[in-house]
């Protein structure tokens, strides 16, 4: 048995469709064909990432930040054109663009508190 590498990737979020929205606004993600239920999974590749309601024994409020020490990273064509539009939007700049070895490269803070960083090189 071995692994062979992430194949799905979902945050747990307060508000679903709150949260969907966001990601479909604000980053052009478009929803999958299929969601199981509690659950929006976005059409991203090469992995798909979704969001969905917490689990019962998980409180988002609890914890403080949620996804503290995890690092999501997603792919732009543009970073600094979304940046410039999250930015104008109100979205938190966690971390101001910059250029470095992943391209254009920022992060920002989403509804729920996570931190998800952009980048444009391949």
């Amino acid at each position: 048995m071995t692994v062979t590498g992430p194949d799905f990737i979902a945050l747990q979020v307060r508000d679903l469709e709150r949260a969907a929205a966001f990601y479909e606004d604000h980053l052009g993600l478009r929803r999958a064909p299929f969601s199981p239920p509690h659950a929006v999974v976005f059409a991203t590749t090469p992995v798909p990432f979704a969001v969905r309601d917490a689990l019962p024994d998980v409180d988002l409020d609890a914890v403080g930040r949620p996804g503290l020490g995890v690092a999501l990273w997603l792919h732009s064509t543009d970073a600094q054109a979304l940046h410039d539009s999250l930015d104008a939007a109100g979205v938190p700049i966690v971390m101001p663009p910059f250029d470095g070895p992943f391209g254009r490269t920022f992060a920002f803070a989403d509804l729920d508190g996570y931190a998800v960083t952009i980048h444009d090189k391949q």
